[in-house]
Order: C-alpha cells, then sequence, then structure tokens
C-alpha cells in the first residue's frame, strides 16, 4: 500500500509542467535594422496564439525571454518573432542560424480585443521594435478590413536604418493598402525625404473619427508615455490601449516579477486601456 508520500509525490509528477516547452527550428532569418532581427520559427506541433498575446523563446542551457509574435495568428505552423539584442538571451539569438533548435512556451496573457474595434476607425502607434505586436495585430485588422473602418499606422524610429519590415513599410505606404501609412524618423540622412521628429509629431492632425474610434500604442516606455499623452487629447482614456510588456518571466502569475500596480502582466496584459493603468504610480519607469 502507497504511502501518502508516494500517492502525493505520484501526484504531482502527474501534473504537466508548466515551464515545458516545444521544439522550435529556425527556419528564416532577416536582418531587420543593426540592432533588430526577426526569426520564423517552425514549431513541432502547431501554435496557435491570439494577436497581442505572448511566448516565452528559450535558448536551451541559457535561457529565456518574452517575445510577443509579429506574424499573424491566422498561420500556426510557423511564427515570427522580431527581436532587438538587449541581453544575454536575445545576444545568444543575434547568433544563431537557420536549423537551429530553440524552445517556445505559451502562448500567455490578453492580447488586442479585435471585438472592442469592429465597426471603428484604429489608429495604430509605434515606436521602434514595437511595431513587432503591431503587426501582428495589422495583419488582423487587414485580413477582414470591411470589419473595421478606418486603419491607421504612425510609425517612428531612431533614424531610416532602424525602421523595421522596409519592404512591408513600401507595400502598406503604396496606396493599394487599407493602411494609411505615415512615417518620421527622429534624425534624417542624405537620402530620407520623409517627416523628422518624434512620432508623436504625427498626432497633431489625425484624419480620422477619434470620436468614435479606438488607439493602439507600443514602442519604449518614454514614447509611450509622451504618445499617450497626446492621443488623451483625441481619445477617451478607455479606447487607448497600450502594450505593457514589462518584466514577464513566468507567464501565469506566480513569480511576481511583471506586477503592475494590482495586475501581473503576465496574467492581466500585457494589452491593457490606459484606464486601466494611469493611476499606478511611475506607470512608465
Amino acid at each position: 500500500m502507497q504511502t501518502r508520500a508516494e500517492l502525493d509525490r505520484k501526484n504531482l509528477d502527474s501534473l504537466e509542467n508548466p515551464y515545458s516547452s516545444i521544439p522550435a527550428e529556425i527556419t528564416g532569418i532577416v536582418d531587420e535594422s543593426p540592432t533588430i532581427k526577426t526569426f520564423e520559427l517552425e514549431p513541432e506541433e502547431p501554435m496557435k496564439f491570439a494577436t497581442g498575446e505572448f511566448i516565452q523563446l528559450s535558448v536551451p542551457g541559457l535561457g529565456e525571454a518574452p517575445f510577443t509574435p509579429s506574424s499573424s495568428p491566422n498561420v500556426t505552423d510557423t511564427l515570427e518573432v522580431t527581436i532587438m539584442e538587449a541581453g544575454e538571451v536575445t545576444g545568444k539569438l543575434h547568433n544563431m542560424s537557420e536549423g537551429d533548435i530553440v524552445g517556445i512556451r505559451g502562448p500567455y496573457g490578453k492580447g488586442y480585443p479585435l471585438e472592442e474595434m469592429e465597426g471603428r476607425d484604429v489608429l495604430v502607434v509605434g515606436g521602434g521594435v514595437g511595431l513587432a505586436p503591431l503587426r501582428s495585430l495589422l495583419y488582423m485588422l487587414t485580413a477582414q478590413p470591411d470589419d473595421f473602418g478606418k486603419i491607421c499606422l504612425k510609425y517612428g524610429a531612431r533614424a531610416p536604418d532602424h525602421l523595421i519590415y522596409k519592404d512591408q513599410l513600401d507595400d502598406w505606404g503604396s496606396g493599394a493598402s487599407e493602411i494609411d501609412l505615415e512615417l518620421t524618423v527622429d534624425e534624417g540622412d542624405e537620402d530620407w525625404e520623409g517627416n523628422v521628429g518624434v512620432v508623436t509629431n504625427l498626432l497633431e492632425d489625425l484624419d480620422m473619427d477619434t470620436e468614435k474610434g479606438v488607439a493602439v500604442v507600443c514602442g519604449p516606455p518614454i514614447m509611450m508615455k509622451f504618445t499617450t499623452q497626446s492621443l488623451l487629447d483625441h481619445f477617451e482614456s478607455s479606447d487607448i490601449y497600450l502594450s505593457m510588456e514589462k518584466n514577464m518571466s513566468c507567464g501565469f502569475g506566480m513569480c511576481g516579477h511583471c506586477q503592475l500596480g494590482k495586475y501581473y502582466v503576465c496574467k492581466d496584459g500585457p494589452v491593457f486601456t490606459h484606464d486601466q493603468v494611469k493611476d499606478i504610480p511611475d506607470l512608465w519607469e
């Protein structure tokens, strides 16, 4: 007869390990900028996710980090993640090659509420690598354009060579796309003929229905702070959606690393309305 301790151990061993990942092969790599690459991954089994949700991507023997897929949720046999080199794990990823194996677990969190955007104009504002999760959203908005109103994208980066998805930006700005695109860079070069200045400069005169529309923002904290302040002149606080990707680790609210006021970003976000988080002290630090 088994003891209570043996039964407890058996029950524990029978539980699925929440930290387990599935292998995924790197099947493509695109150099987006001097510090950013997009990786196409082919998981061992189909990976379903909603736009705005995130995954934990692991490098065997080193560690893992959270990333929001930049590809369409309608594609499940592969997914893409766009990664800036900023630390040990991302540095190792940037040195990996096609055919290498990584691990994926997830998806986690709550993504962009497409149902809240139906029938409304949508303003998407991105800064730098913050365009990555927004790209996934744009795929979903343009897959069924009749379900949404006008789709506007305002995107900025430090310099022209720091703009990501350059071929796609050309397509979106061609006039043949459902997306009304406007770009800016903090500092131009001799070949740049577009806007120069921070992305908030593009928000002064919005050609869309802001009274009934929604806005979605993702980028560096300082960019999100001032962008949100500008958007509050046009949108209700509850209609501004922010991607607050902060220190996510375990993915299911156990470690507490991503606590944001009363919320856990990994469980309650990473997408929040401004109205949800506006009273949190030091929100942008």
